[in-house]
Parts: structure tokens; sequence; C-alpha cells
């Protein structure tokens, strides 16, 4: 009984934790691209917060919005932290079974409650740091938020396109219609529904790589 009160204990631990896209798709033995079209289809909807490289998913939330079952080794996974956290709790819970006195005192916690509170404590406390360094940077600018960058760049973007398009495409079709003697409005339409087409498919394509996209070893050393 003691053992798999501990296994029991071991497995919430585990499905507490908190898993970036790649980490989802070994523990749930898909690849990014499925995870990602799992994020777009609204299959994952609620189970992860943040966006892009941000994203972080809830373990158990995600198990059970796709209906899926994990044996032993991929609810463990392969991250150290989660392996050093499950250990500790075992290892508490391996000097003293069920059946062995505890200690008095209101209180005292079991040794299994006591070892998950350790792990919620330094869990919170790393991520105090980790929100300490981020203002840091962003004081001396070494950071910026990305959502101002999201924004300033489409703003640019935006001028960029409009710019394009009321004076390239327009000249364009100007001078094919003079130089051709045809009708300036439609060769204006066929080179706006061209681009236009051609926008669209870019974009899926951006937006999939920064969904793919990996961190680079700076930012792992970084650990924001």
């Amino acid at each position: 009984k003691g053992s798999d009160v501990r296994a029991a204990s071991a497995r919430r631990a585990a499905l507490m934790t908190q898993l970036n896209t790649t980490q989802l798709a070994e523990r749930l033995g898909k690849t990014k691209a499925r995870i990602s079209q799992y994020v777009s289809e609204g299959k994952l909807d609620g189970c992860f917060t943040g966006t892009g490289r941000a994203r972080r998913f809830d373990l158990e939330k995600s198990v059970k919005a796709l209906g899926v079952r994990l044996d032993p080794g991929q609810l463990m996974g392969n991250g150290a932290g989660t392996r050093a956290a499950l250990k500790s709790l075992a290892a508490e819970g391996g000097e003293q079974g069920d059946d062995a006195p505890r200690p008095g005192g209101a209180t005292e916690l079991p040794s299994g409650d006591q070892a998950r509170y350790e792990l919620a404590r330094t869990q919170k406390a790393e991520e105090e740091l980790r929100r300490l360094r981020r203002q840091n940077h962003e004081a001396d600018g070494t950071f910026v938020l990305a959502s101002q960058v999201t924004s300033e760049v489409r703003r640019q973007m935006a001028l960029e396109i409009s710019g394009f398009e009321s004076s390239v495409l327009r000249d364009g079709a100007r001078r094919i219609a003079d130089e051709m003697g045809v009708d300036f409005k439609q060769v204006r339409a066929i080179l706006m529904a061209a681009w236009r087409e051609y926008r669209g498919g870019r974009t899926a394509e951006k937006a999939g790589e920064a969904e793919n996209a990996v961190r680079s070893d700076e930012e792992r050393e970084a650990d924001i």
C-alpha cells in the first residue's frame, strides 16, 4: 500500500508540470507540428498560457482534453527537474510507510505532503527570480516586451503593404494599361488578387515557422 501511495503522489506531481511545446510533444509521443495543430484547432483551449515560444501547457489538462492515457515512461518524461522532484517524493515516502507512527503535533505534515510543499516553494522562488531577472533586463534595454515588438512590427508592415499597394501595384497597372491598351481597373484587380494570394500563403508559412521556432543556446541559458 505504501508503494501505491508513493506512486500516486509521484503521478500527481508529474501531472502538475508545466511544459513547453517540445516537452508536451515528447510526453504525448507526438510531433511539435501535431501539438501546434491541436492548438490551432482549439483542442487545447484552456490547457496553456502564453503564446509562441512562451506558451506553457498544463500536462494534466492537456491529457484530459485530448482523451489520452500516459504510461509511466511518458508521464515521467525526460526533464531533469521532474525526475528530481519525483525522486525526492519517492525518497520521502520510502523512509516511512503508511503504517509507521507519525510524529504528533497539529502542524506536522505527512512526508509526501511536506515534499510537495517544499517543491512548490522552490518552484515559486524560481519563478520570482526569473521575474526579477526579466525586469532587470527590460530596464537596461536587453529585453523588450514581445507584445510591444509585435505591435510595432505589425504597424510598420501595415504601412509598407499599404504603400506597396497604393504606389507600386497602382502605378504598375497604369503602365501596363497604357502600353498594352487594356483597361486599367481590370489590370489593377488582377495584380491585387495575385498579390493578396501571395500574402495569404506567406502569412500561413511564417506563422508555422514562428510556432515551431526553437530557442537558441543563449535563450536556453538565460532560462527566462
